[in-house]
């Protein structure tokens, strides 16, 4: 049997850690060397200067928790193509497991071409991801904090967070500052609000905003109140960096200028919408308009295209694509028959925007929630959101790689044909059973 081929002469394996990293390398005069150095950021330069002074072209590092990120960034601005081993995609053999080992087992499996690389987003898309991913956390700080002012209202009985559609309305907004002020006659808190945007009856309302006003529940909404007007204030703040970043995201000319013109926003921004012209961006970024396609929100592709990014040939296929998502299913074999489904897990925040966009369109009338309510009665609806998930997946891929407008229409014939299937064969088992089946005019 032959050896495995040396592919990467120049290579280097490092195993991270958060206070030490163990770098196994090839020099100029092939001899391999293990070095250690601490995380310091002098320490990592020094690391990178020494693996650009021996001639190394590829590193291989293991994907872990968040050390490894400010190494990636710096061996990527010395020149260095830096690949991301995922963990569970190779296995150390049977010894005493050291950072030494690891990094050399790195190392060899690199030179010999035998480690697949992860998929990393350039630096524009990584701070795009970071931005999105803080103001998500902001936005779930504020909705657990409107979660605690209505817990507070009920402690003082006051029922017209029930009486409103939103409590994060105009109308609800307006009471609670003017209670967290000193207000507490209802008469005088409902005439703040206009009372015909609002469905209940005056007296339900009036009789709702009775309650037990006492001085700690009113220094408690105050400090929540402050709480949530924080949160806001940082949503708005991080949403500045997003716009930001996308201009530097938008196709430009030869000359500079930016292809497209982003106009503002025409209409006001609802709760944790984007308070700018997310839409337009997003078109102009992917070229290609895809809130066309149903599911699809501009919340959910920001999320997908700071993970992704638009070059869809890192995957050879749509398949590979769905599959990377963890979309597709892994069967298990053994024996030639099949057994059952690997069950994976992944916290891939593009996988969850597609299954979101999935589990919104139970009621859609459109060829995909037809699809998805038909799933979800045979099948199941976990089942569903993730078979639906993966073909919103595939038709992004071919959107964006492709450059084509959604076309409902070929997702229309794949019902139809079903549909015509499904009439053939029901005519087919009356006929057997001496049956005539004739349609009603």
């Amino acid at each position: 049997m032959e050896r495995f081929g040396l592919l990467f002469p120049r290579s280097a394996g490092i195993d991270v850690g958060s206070m030490l990293m163990v770098v196994s390398y090839t020099d100029r005069n092939d001899m391999i060397n293990v070095r250690e150095f601490n995380s310091f950021t002098q320490s990592l330069v020094e690391l990178s200067e020494l693996l650009q002074g021996e001639g190394v072209e590829q590193v291989v590092m293991e994907a872990t928790g968040e050390y490894w990120k400010t190494l990636y960034c710096i061996l990527e601005s010395h020149g260095i193509q830096v690949l991301m081993a995922n963990p569970s995609h190779y296995r150390n053999v049977s010894a005493q497991k050291t950072d030494i080992n690891d990094a050399q087992w790195l190392h060899q499996l690199l030179a010999h071409g035998l480690i697949r690389s992860s998929h990393i987003a350039t630096e524009l898309y990584r701070q795009l991801r970071r931005y999105v991913h803080e103001r998500k956390t902001c936005q779930d700080l504020k909705s657990d904090t409107l979660n605690r002012i209505q817990k507070t209202l009920t402690l003082m009985n006051i029922k017209f967070q029930h009486l409103i559609s939103d409590i994060e309305g105009i109308s609800g907004m307006k009471i609670l500052r003017a209670i967290i002020s000193g207000v507490s006659e209802p008469e005088t808190l409902l005439n703040l609000v206009s009372l015909n945007r609002l469905k209940a009856s005056p007296e339900d309302l009036v009789s709702s905003l009775e309650g037990d006003y006492q001085e700690h529940h009113i220094h408690i909404l105050t400090s929540m109140m402050k709480a949530y007007d924080f949160h806001k204030s940082q949503m708005l703040e991080y949403e500045t960096y997003i716009e930001a970043t996308l201009e530097k995201l938008v196709p430009v000319s030869g000359s500079g200028e930016a292809l497209a013109v982003i106009g503002k926003k025409k209409v006001k921004a609802r709760k944790n919408e984007y308070h700018f012209n997310l839409r337009d961006y997003l078109e102009s970024i992917f070229g290609v308009d895809l809130t066309a396609v149903d599911g699809l929100d501009e919340i959910g592709l920001l999320a997908i295209l700071s993970v992704t990014g638009t070059d869809m040939r890192k995957w050879p296929t749509a398949s590979h694509f769905a599959s990377w998502l963890n979309l597709s299913p892994r069967p298990k074999i053994s024996g030639g028959k099949k057994i059952g489904n690997e069950k994976r897990s992944t916290n891939n925040p593009a996988t969850q925007a597609f299954r979101l966009a999935a589990n919104s369109l139970w009621q859609n009338k459109g060829p995909i929630g037809q699809q998805y309510r038909k799933l979800a009665a045979t099948k199941g609806s976990a089942k569903a959101i993730k078979a639906i998930a993966r073909k919103l997946a595939i038709v992004f891929y071919n959107m964006v790689l492709k450059k084509e407008a959604f076309d409902p229409k070929k997702i229309q014939q794949n019902v139809e044909i079903r549909e015509a299937k499904r009439i053939a064969r029901l005519l087919k088992d009356a006929a057997n059973m001496g049956y005539t089946i004739q349609k009603v005019a």
